[in-house]
C-alpha cells in the first residue's frame, strides 16, 4: 500500500538488541517520516469507491523518550487539517482519477475537518506505558474543536517508532464522508498510522 516500500500495516515487533533509540527529545515531522489515514468503505454503493490511503503533509511534534521508564515518556503532535492529501485509492470499479482526489480533498478539508474554523489538529499524550518492544499512548486528541481521548499502540525498534490508533470519527462530531446521496459512504472508524525516524533532533 505504501508506494516508499516502507510497510507499516503489519505487527510491530522488534527485540531489544534493536532497539537503538537514545533517551531524549526529539523532533518530529515530515522530515523524519510519515503520518497517515487509512479509510474503508460501507454502504451500498461501496463497490463504486475507493479505499483510500491519506498523508497528513504539514505536521509537528516533539517525543520525549525515556526507553526505561515509559512514565517519563510524553509526545505531542499538531497537524493542519487543511494539508491531508489523498496519496491512493484501492478498490472500486474505476481507478481513482486526479479529479477524484480534488473533489475528496476539498470535501475533506471544508465539509468533514471544517479547516478554516479548525485549523489544527492536536494530540497530547497523558500516559505512557510497556516497553520499547510493545508500547501504549494514552492521549487528548482534538478534531474539529472537540476533545477526547484516545489510544496509540506501536514499538520502538532499529531507531524509529511505528504504531498505529483507530478514530471514530462520530465520537468527535464528525459525519463521515459520503457521496451518491449517501449510498457511498467512509466508515466512521479510521486507521492512523505513523512511521518516524527518531535519529535527529535530539536534545
Amino acid at each position: 500500500m505504501m508506494s516508499s516500500g516502507t510497510d507499516i500495516s503489519g505487527p510491530y515487533r522488534g527485540n531489544a538488541h534493536e532497539m537503538d533509540v537514545e533517551a531524549g527529545t526529539y523532533a518530529l515531522g515530515p522530515r523524519f517520516g510519515r503520518l497517515l489515514v487509512l479509510t474503508g468503505r460501507t454502504g451500498l454503493g461501496g463497490k463504486a469507491g475507493h479505499d483510500l490511503t491519506i498523508e497528513v503533509t504539514r505536521w509537528r511534534g516533539e517525543a520525549v523518550v525515556t526507553p526505561h521508564d515509559p512514565a517519563g515518556c510524553r509526545v505531542m503532535v499538531e497537524a493542519e487539517a487543511a494539508s491531508l492529501r489523498v496519496r491512493e485509492g484501492t478498490g472500486g470499479i474505476k481507478p481513482l482519477t486526479d479529479s477524484d482526489r480534488v473533489e475528496i480533498e476539498k470535501s475533506m478539508r471544508d465539509k468533514v475537518l471544517k479547516a478554516d474554523r479548525y485549523p489544527l489538529i492536536t494530540f497530547r499524550s497523558t500516559r505512557v506505558e510497556g516497553d520499547p518492544e510493545a508500547f501504549r499512548v494514552e492521549g487528548d486528541l482534538t478534531l474539529v474543536g472537540v476533545t477526547r481521548p484516545v489510544t496509540v499502540d506501536g514499538a520502538l525498534a532499529d531507531g524509529r517508532a511505528r504504531g498505529r490508533a483507530t478514530v471514530v470519527q462520530s465520537q468527535w462530531g464528525i459525519r463521515p464522508y459520503s457521496a451518491f446521496l449517501g449510498a457511498l459512504k467512509l466508515r466512521d472508524a479510521v486507521e492512523v498510522i505513523f512511521d518516524v525516524r527518531l535519529g535527529e533532533g535530539q536534545g
